[in-house]
C-alpha cells in the first residue's frame, strides 16, 4: 500500500536574496548608506498646542449651561437605566444642560434597526442640538475625539471604555458617565459650578 502524502501548510518558495551574489549587479540592492548627523545641527522637536483655553487641566471654556456630546452607547444605556437623559445631566450638574448629537452618531442609532427605535425616538427629540458632519463613514468615536480635541466646550457622555480611555489622554475634556443607575461626571473640578464674580 503506497504512503500517503501529506499536505505542507504555510510552505513557501524558496526566494534568493536581492543581495545574492548570482544577481547582476544592477539588479542587486544597494547596501544603504547612514547619513552622518550633524552635531552643531539644532534638534528640532514637534510640541502639541495646547488651546488658550486651558490653564494647566483646568478648562475656563467650561460653565453652565453645559454643552453635552452624547455618544450611542450612552442614550441605550440610558433606556435600560431608565434614566430621562435631560433630566439626568441637570440633576448631575444642577445647572442647565444642552445636549448634542452628531450626524454619526444618529446613523449609528438608526443603523441598529427596530431593537432601538425607542432610542432613535429619544435622540430626535427637539430639545437635542444636533451637530452635522463632514467626514466620511459613520463611525462615531474618531468623530467625537476629533471634536472635543478641536472645541474644548464640550463634556463628554459615553459608556465605552475604549472611548473613554482615548478621551482621558485630551486635557481639560470631562466625561460623564452612567453607575448605580445615575448619571456621575470625572475630571470636573468642583469650582465649575461656582458662581462667579
Amino acid at each position: 500500500m503506497p504512503k500517503q502524502k501529506t499536505k505542507k501548510f504555510a510552505v513557501m518558495k524558496r526566494m534568493i536574496s536581492t543581495k545574492d551574489h548570482r544577481i547582476k549587479e544592477k539588479d542587486r540592492t544597494k547596501p544603504k548608506q547612514k547619513k552622518k548627523k550633524d552635531p552643531s545641527k539644532l534638534k528640532e522637536t514637534e510640541v502639541p498646542k495646547y488651546a488658550s483655553c486651558l490653564f494647566f487641566q483646568y478648562n475656563t471654556q467650561l460653565g453652565p449651561p453645559y454643552h453635552i456630546l452624547v455618544d450611542t452607547n450612552f442614550i441605550n444605556f440610558s433606556i435600560k437605566a431608565k434614566l430621562d437623559i435631560v433630566q439626568s445631566m441637570m440633576d448631575c450638574l444642577y445647572a442647565k444642560c444642552i445636549p448634542y448629537i452628531t450626524d454619526c452618531v444618529m446613523a449609528e442609532i438608526e443603523k441598529l434597526g427596530m431593537k432601538y427605535r425607542v432610542a432613535l425616538r429619544i435622540a430626535k427629540d427637539p430639545r437635542f442640538e444636533r451637530l452635522p458632519c463632514a467626514h466620511k463613514g459613520t463611525y462615531a468615536d474618531d468623530c467625537l475625539v476629533q471634536r472635543v480635541t478641536q472645541h474644548k466646550c464640550y463634556i463628554l457622555a459615553t459608556v465605552d471604555r475604549d472611548l473613554k480611555r482615548r478621551v482621558r489622554k485630551i486635557p481639560g475634556v470631562p466625561i460623564m458617565y452612567i453607575s448605580n443607575h445615575r448619571y456621575n461626571i470625572e475630571r470636573m473640578p468642583d469650582d465649575y459650578g461656582a458662581p462667579r464674580f
